[in-house]
């Protein structure tokens, strides 16, 4: 039986968009195995299996002996130029940068504390002096940084929680024209969601609401590993949902948002005639060795957090949630009063499995680092 043109090219199509299909993913997570490509895509293990042999043939992909489960697998990854990328998160009190080797060896990395209201300006002249600093250190140049990613708080150049001092300025095109290289800001939420996504607890989940609950509470809801990126400064800001209607006034203007219960200085106050001034940091510390009042303080802000999270769950009704930050470093003295709010909502899988606390270490610079790697790709995998 002869085969029609047609029927060839319909063929020949498909291979194409499974073949973009597994290179998107790949892209997306940086190094995964062939099961875990079957899972994501769609495809099954065998089709995964030819294109992948079709694409390493090609020099698109390549793949490493790796173990998962206790079971050996084959991982796959891009095949990357030389090209370095650089993940930058400039916190409230706290700089970070990571520079990557295309094999997404950490060739570099710095951290530094930030003074209190630091300005936007030197904030980012140090940036790009110690990324120009770093790059030569390992022996290479600016021209050799492919793409650089910003994970800053709240949405650039419009949060209610942008950083004190920074205005309306967009800190991408700043440190741009600084760098004269490529530069992607995104929120530290998203930087949180796509750094558990590709390489922590959430690694493999298709739809999470990852909330990173710190000096104030922000949330990003993500599918397969993408943060969802809304329109306006309040996208994300699950610190300015309504918790109690007669509430102090928010720095947005609002009464009762979430953040006037549980921000840094909302829980420095509960504690202020019984303990003196406290760092948030000092809370979360005090809980875990034993103190009873600053226990108190970090379940009293799980279920106020909890409250909101479990409105959030019912309505978009997201496969994990992810609970980051410091307050959650606190572990189950913070989650166990978290779940205990979700299981009072019968619509919610139980708590127990749909909460997971989030695993990757310095996830809003790691998720910067993903970032900047993802534009770098995007222009060399623009035709595959």
């Amino acid at each position: 039986m002869n085969v029609g043109t047609g029927a060839r090219g319909s063929q020949s199509s498909l291979r194409e968009a499974n073949s973009a299909s597994v290179v998107e993913a790949v892209r997306q997570y940086g190094q995964i195995t062939q099961v875990e490509l079957a899972a994501v895509t769609g495809l099954s293990p065998a089709t995964v299996s030819n294109l992948v042999k079709n694409l390493q043939v090609a020099g698109v992909v390549q793949t490493s002996a790796t173990v998962r489960s206790g079971r050996r697998a084959q991982a796959v990854s891009l095949v990357r130029s030389s090209d370095l990328s650089v993940g930058v998160h400039v916190g409230r009190r706290r700089l970070d940068i990571l520079i990557a080797d295309a094999s997404w060896t950490v060739t570099s990395r710095q951290r530094f504390p930030l003074p209190v209201e630091h300005r936007f300006d030197t904030t980012l002249d140090r940036v790009a002096m110690l990324v120009a600093e770093l790059t030569e250190q390992v022996g290479a140049g600016l021209d050799e940084v492919a793409a650089v990613g910003l994970a800053v708080p709240g949405a650039a150049g419009q949060s209610f929680e942008a950083l004190a001092g920074w205005g309306e300025i967009d800190p991408a095109d700043v440190l741009a024209r600084r760098l004269g290289r490529n530069v992607l800001a995104i929120r530290e939420a998203d930087a949180v969601a796509v750094a558990e996504s590709r390489f922590g607890a959430l690694r493999g989940v298709g739809s999470a609401l990852v909330v990173r609950a710190s000096s104030v509470t922000e949330a990003s809801l993500s599918l397969s590993g993408r943060p969802i990126r809304g329109l306006g400064a309040a996208a994300g800001s699950l610190g300015h949902v309504l918790a109690d209607p007669n509430g102090r006034i928010c720095r947005c203007g609002a009464r009762g948002c979430l953040n006037t219960l549980v921000s840094q200085e909302a829980l420095a106050d509960l504690l202020r005639v019984s303990h003196g001034p406290q760092s948030l940091r000092a809370i979360v510390s005090g809980a875990i060795e034993g103190d009873a009042g600053c226990r108190q303080v970090i379940a009293h802000a799980a279920t106020s957090i909890g409250a909101a999270v479990a409105d959030a769950a019912v309505m978009f009704g997201p496969e994990r949630i992810c609970v980051t930050g410091l307050l959650a470093s606190a572990g189950e003295l913070f989650l166990e009063p978290l779940r205990t709010v979700l299981r009072a909502r019968p619509l919610l899988p139980d708590p127990e499995v749909f909460v997971v606390q989030g695993e990757c270490d310095d996830a809003e610079v790691r998720g910067a680092l993903a970032i900047a790697s993802d534009t770098a790709d995007s222009l060399k995998v623009r035709d595959v």
